[in-house]
């Protein structure tokens, strides 16, 4: 078995669990493929075992990866998306990060995770991804992610009007900050600030959420995902932002967009004992009450 290691960087006092990790990994017998900036990183300051290998783009990542571990936060796990693209790899996040929503395998469980690994003793999430369609080329090779779509407008520029269609019909004028557009998985993340409403990760639907709208009688809408979002952008400046999780570009508000669903999935791994109403309580506090 083969499993690539991904991370953007790991602290002093963290290094004991990335050893950890590869000793679990050669007490399995799983090679490690490592992200090679982050191999750089390490590499003096580890013990390896004696096969190990880097990889250092998604083209790296073959047929013969069983799975991919990200170490960090959820920001880590969203970098995966651009990695993993449409090869289905099944991804594995472990929490060295703050809420660890998506990242929901804590250090201490890192033994156990390898284990159940090895054992395919686990289950697989699919989850859906948003696509982003426009008329001039966003985001090179990887217009889609996890979380969301989301146009705001630029630093302390006054409210933009954004006009949203669903396949074509209008639906609403947003005078705001801007709109987010999340999937199931995003529900919980921007979205969830800005007063969304969380949506099971299996629901085929995405839910546009308007950023400090300046109307009272405007609310988050859920949609069904089978739906072409477009949006057209009116605003005192020339630019504003579109964001795709948690890359961004300027764009040029003459720009067409549209999102829809993206034609593959991403596969995130889970253990048994966890599920998506433990994470809400045991990571959003969803229904604490301090009376009981």
């Amino acid at each position: 078995m083969k499993v690539a290691i991904y991370s953007r960087v790991v602290d002093y006092e963290q290094q004991a669990e990335v050893q950890q990790l590869l000793n679990e990994l050669a007490k399995e017998g799983i090679e490690p493929v490592i992200y090679n900036p982050f191999f750089e990183m390490i590499k003096d300051s580890l013990t390896f075992p004696d096969k190990v290998t880097v990889f250092h783009s998604s083209e790296d990542l073959l047929e013969s990866i069983d799975f991919l571990i990200s170490l960090g936060g959820d920001g880590t796990m969203l970098d995966t998306v651009s990695l993993v693209r449409d090869k289905n790899i099944p991804i594995l996040g472990i929490n060295f990060g703050r809420l660890g929503f998506l990242a929901s395998i804590g250090r201490k469980d890192l033994g156990s995770a390898v284990q159940s690994l090895a054992k395919r003793d686990i289950i697989i999430d699919k989850r859906s991804l948003i696509h982003l369609d426009a008329n001039r080329p966003l985001f090179g090779d990887v217009p889609y992610g996890l979380n969301e779509f989301a146009i705001h407008k630029t630093d302390i520029s006054p409210m933009i009007k954004i006009h949203t269609y669903l396949n074509g019909e209008f639906l609403n004028t947003y005078w705001a900050d801007g709109v987010i557009v999340a999937t199931p998985t995003g529900s919980t993340g921007y979205s969830l600030s800005c007063s969304g409403p969380v949506v099971f990760p299996e629901s085929s639907s995405f839910v546009i959420t308007p950023i400090a709208p300046h109307n009272l009688n405007v609310r988050p809408i859920i949609v069904p995902d089978d739906n072409i979002i477009s949006f057209e952008v009116e605003g005192r400046t020339e630019n504003f932002i579109c964001a795709l999780d948690s890359r961004k570009e300027i764009v040029d508000k003459k720009v067409q967009l549209a999102v829809q669903r993206e034609s593959f999935t991403l596969s995130l791994v889970r253990m048994n004992e966890n599920n998506f109403l433990q994470t809400l309580r045991n990571k959003l506090s969803w229904g604490l009450d301090t009376r009981n």
